[in-house]
């Protein structure tokens, strides 16, 4: 049975993914029914706008599969799981450049590659009480799905800091950082989805304005706790190296630098250096494909170093949260190597 419910509703395509038991985390079928949704739509005449949305409510997407993530790296099945890798990647590519307006829906958790799904959206929506983010190292990965593009066009190096931390972003800080364009209340998504009928004619520009002006609202206060920290931030990241950043983040008079060097050291030391380096080269070429490509390569770089699987098994298997990673210390990550990595041909593009 899918987990993906598609309906045409009036003028609007409604994508709905109904997997709420596992925060609607992506399946190869759930990528696969969400393409050949937006195929059939994308010449229907009737089909004016799109709206991707999750069932329940803990949130519209926590990412991949993670399980299935890792039974394919026990099993070698690496060359397998990049194919499923490059359908989500062309999934966002398809939403990215698609002739219509497509509506994303952020209500709760929206991470990995649903941050890259819904991130590739003409109007990104977010509710009060959302958390979106790219939390990838934290599991020994990198941002993909688009997803180091949206931190690389973060403003100054906010991007930097996600990708090394694995830090979420609440509701105000997602829009500050251009994750989401306005916030809305979850009571008013009906609204919302009636109000988009009648703009459905519209350019997505002119889609946008008009649902912000009709129904967005202020996010809370208290979701902007990375208002403030814009300097540290811009300080301390723009060290070349891991190491070098590491240390300008402890010695830092700020509480919440030295606070997120511990997040750092958490995480998966190859993991923080493919991410960074991938942020940093998606912010000098500032184009979706290109970053689509280098992501590729960056998650087949990381399924051969042991981390992946380790990090998968501490935090989603076993949770006992003691990933043992190889190499532990950040001065014995070969930057080099991954950077060329990154850098080399991919045949599969």
């Amino acid at each position: 049975m899918s987990s993906v419910q598609t309906q045409v509703a009036g003028p609007l395509g409604i994508v709905t993914l109904t997997r709420p038991e596992k925060i609607n985390a992506l399946t190869p079928g759930m990528v696969q029914d969400i393409a050949a949704a937006l195929r059939a739509w994308r010449y229907a005449a009737e089909v004016k706008a799109v709206v991707l949305r999750g069932e329940g409510e803990r949130g519209f997407c926590a990412g991949g599969d993670l399980a299935g993530f890792h039974e394919a790296l026990r099993e070698g099945e690496h060359e397998d799981f990049l194919d499923i890798l490059a359908a989500e990647f062309e999934l966002a590519a398809e939403i990215d450049s698609y002739p219509k307006t497509v509506v994303a829906i952020m209500h709760g958790l929206t991470l990995g590659a649903g941050l890259g799904l819904a991130g590739a959206a003409s109007v990104r929506v977010v509710t009060p009480e959302a958390r979106v983010g790219m939390p990838e190292t934290r599991i020994g990965y990198s941002p993909d799905v688009g997803g180091s593009l949206l931190l690389a066009r973060a403003p100054g190096l906010l991007g930097d800091h996600l990708a090394a931390t694995g830090d979420t972003l609440a509701a105000g800080d997602a829009i500050e950082a251009g994750l989401a364009d306005f916030c809305v209340e979850p009571g008013r998504i009906d609204e919302l989805l009636s109000q988009l009928e009648d703009l459905a004619d519209l350019t997505p520009a002119e889609v946008s304005m008009g649902l912000e002006v009709l129904l967005a609202s202020p996010p809370p206060r208290t979701s902007y706790p990375l208002r403030d920290a814009r300097g540290w931030i811009d300080e301390c990241y723009a060290q070349q190296e891991l190491p070098e950043v590491l240390a300008a983040l402890e010695s830092s008079p700020w509480p919440a630098a030295r606070a997120a060097a511990e997040r750092i050291r958490a995480n998966s030391p190859t993991a923080v250096v493919t991410a960074l380096e991938a942020v940093r080269a998606a912010r000098d070429e500032d184009e979706l494909r290109g970053t689509l490509e280098r992501e590729h390569r960056a998650a087949s770089l990381l399924m051969q170093r042991p981390d992946l699987a380790e990090g998968i098994r501490a935090r989603i298997i076993d949770r006992d949260d003691a990933p043992a990673w190889d190499p532990a210390d950040p001065a014995d990550v070969d930057a080099d190597e991954i950077r060329a990595s990154l850098d080399a041909e991919d045949e599969r593009w």
